[in-house]
């Protein structure tokens, strides 16, 4: 080969490349340029300012009697109606006859002990006018108070050992006793209203025969109602402290007012929250029903250092500021909430908050805030 050949041929080699080099070159620079672009981003910030605050927090619960009772009898027999046929959402009032058990054999059973009490103490009264003149006149009362359709007076008081003993050896004593429990029996025959209520189930009607125990019916307190709220752990505090809740109807209108009445002592594990009973005392003119579903109202709860954020901002009550151009993780407690927004606190003055809860990318060497305004 010719020497002008070889070095024809060298140098266009070393032009080539040349061109190489440059061409490699320019195509670093346009990806360490791409790269510098991705390394900063800009975020959505809120400066945060700590102010006292009159929160209003609300809680949702449902009314429910304070009292509800089966009904049931001590003894064995035929049911029979009281004053009203018995169903559900019929009401009463206090020692109204709800249900009674037929007594016609016990009636007459009684009867004829207070008979047999009679006839004792008519063969005594000669003895007791000869030996106790100044008696006779109360033991003559007491027989003529003894009627087989009402209960028996009061026994007579004795004033001497002697008549105790004359009396209770003739079996008078004995007798009244055993007449004076079939009467506290026959009480039993009989289901007065304890309250003033409603009938909230039936299990029995008329006609039935009843053996002692057996449930009758279920009836529930229309005077003395109660709310179950369920208070988050973190506000239970506030809400024992102030101690009173307003109620509102699904219409938002404030029906009534309630102060605690008991705590539950076992946290509910899914909400982690407490089950607080409220009463409930309506406004005048106002009817509450229960099953009826309220809102509980609960305002003035203050705290030194809460602040507005967007709930965006917050995830598993933690949020991130920007510090030093980079992300950093902070614990907050949430106290409320309005709308879209949490009332918090854990976060300082000045602290330049996210808005958008998202985990800070590796790539990413420089965040830069934007305040929205």
């Amino acid at each position: 080969m010719k020497k002008n050949q070889i070095i024809l041929i060298v140098v266009t080699l070393i032009f080539t490349g040349i061109i190489y080099f440059i061409i490699l070159y320019n195509k670093k620079e346009e990806i360490k340029e791409t790269k510098g672009e991705n390394t900063t981003k800009y975020v959505s910030v809120q400066v945060i300012q700590n102010q006292k605050r009159s929160l209003k927090t609300f809680s949702y619960g449902q009314i429910s009697p304070y009292t509800e009772l089966d009904v049931a009898f001590e003894i064995q027999g035929k049911l029979e109606k009281g004053a009203y046929d018995m169903k559900p959402g019929r009401r009463f009032k206090f020692n109204d006859l709800l249900y009674k058990i037929n007594s016609e054999e016990m009636y007459f059973t009684l009867s004829a002990r207070k008979a047999q009490l009679a006839n004792l103490l008519i063969k005594v009264m000669a003895d007791i006018e000869l030996d106790y003149p100044n008696e006779s006149e109360k033991w003559n009362e007491f027989l003529e108070k003894i009627s087989p359709t009402g209960f028996l007076p009061q026994f007579p008081k004795f004033q001497s050992d002697k008549e105790k003993k004359f009396i209770t050896a003739k079996g008078i004593y004995t007798e009244y006793l055993n007449i004076k429990s079939l009467e506290a029996r026959m009480t039993k025959y009989l289901f007065m209203a304890p309250f003033n209520g409603f009938v909230v189930d039936i299990y029995a009607e008329p006609g039935s025969i009843i053996n002692p125990g057996t449930r009758i019916a279920k009836i529930a307190n229309a005077d003395h109602m109660e709310v179950k709220l369920p208070i988050p752990l973190d506000l239970f505090e506030k809400f024992k402290e102030k101690g009173s809740v307003k109620f509102l109807n699904s219409e938002n209108e404030a029906i009534g007012t309630g102060s605690i009445l008991r705590v539950t002592n076992l946290v509910n594990q899914n909400t982690q929250s407490i089950d607080v009973y409220y009463s409930i005392k309506p406004f005048k003119n106002t009817t509450i029903i229960s099953g009826q579903h309220l809102t509980a109202e609960i305002d003035n709860l203050i705290s030194e250092s809460m602040c507005a954020i967007p709930s965006t901002a917050v995830k598993n009550n933690q949020v991130f500021i920007l510090k030093n151009t980079q992300f950093e993780k902070k614990s907050v407690k949430i106290l409320g909430s309005k709308q879209d927004s949490l009332f918090v606190d854990g976060l300082n003055d000045s602290d330049t908050l996210i808005l958008e809860y998202n985990e800070p990318n590796k790539k990413i060497k420089k965040y830069i805030g934007i305040e929205r305004q």
